[in-house]
């Protein structure tokens, strides 16, 4: 690893987030905002950045579930389902937003793709213009060095971590407040 290594990763992260859009993530940031109960679903790597969202929107003191675990109960018509795929084409999301939707919850999704199934099935989608894993023939709008889904990813995260920031000022909590709800049985 070198320092250029570095710097062109940081790079690619920059000039991604820039290109997506503020009014997009300012919705998704009153969706989450307003929703009762959230269900968050992703997979891999996605899935991680789903499960570090969950873990911060727990800490706002927002209730959330990740789907797929045993205690994660039924998604209502007043709840939201949130969904990170950079190729929106995933299998077991596909069908978990569907079924999210014949349920009526509100749906948003992080996605490379604006014309997956997924992005279809969503409310709101936020678009990050990284390569993903499976492009199914669509051009990236710039190339990466990393592989696979990794520029999507990295990028998911940072603006997961922006959306908890903004959440803190609109719920008016502060990190003090976050940290009596950290995990303290570790």
């Amino acid at each position: 690893m070198s320092d250029k290594d570095i710097e062109q990763v940081l790079a690619e992260v920059a000039a991604c987030i820039g290109q997506v859009s503020g009014e997009n993530m300012a919705q998704a940031e009153t969706m989450i905002e307003v929703a009762p109960r959230i269900f968050l679903a992703g997979v891999g790597r996605s899935g991680l950045c789903m499960r570090a969202l969950a873990m911060r929107l727990m800490h706002l003191g927002k209730t959330v579930y990740v789907v797929g675990e045993t205690i994660t109960p039924g998604i209502t018509a007043e709840d939201m389902l949130v969904i990170g795929s950079g190729s929106g084409r995933t299998a077991s999301l596909l069908t978990t937003a569907e079924q999210a939707q014949r349920r009526g919850a509100k749906i948003l999704l992080f996605t490379t793709n604006t014309t997956s199934p997924l992005a279809d099935l969503a409310d709101h989608r936020v678009i990050i213009p990284a390569p993903s894993l499976n492009m199914s023939g669509r051009v990236p709008e710039f190339e990466s060095v990393q592989p696979m889904g990794s520029l999507f990813e990295q990028s998911l995260l940072i603006l997961c971590d922006s959306l908890i920031l903004g959440l803190m000022r609109r719920i008016g909590v502060d990190a003090a407040q976050m940290s009596e709800r950290h995990a303290n049985l570790e």
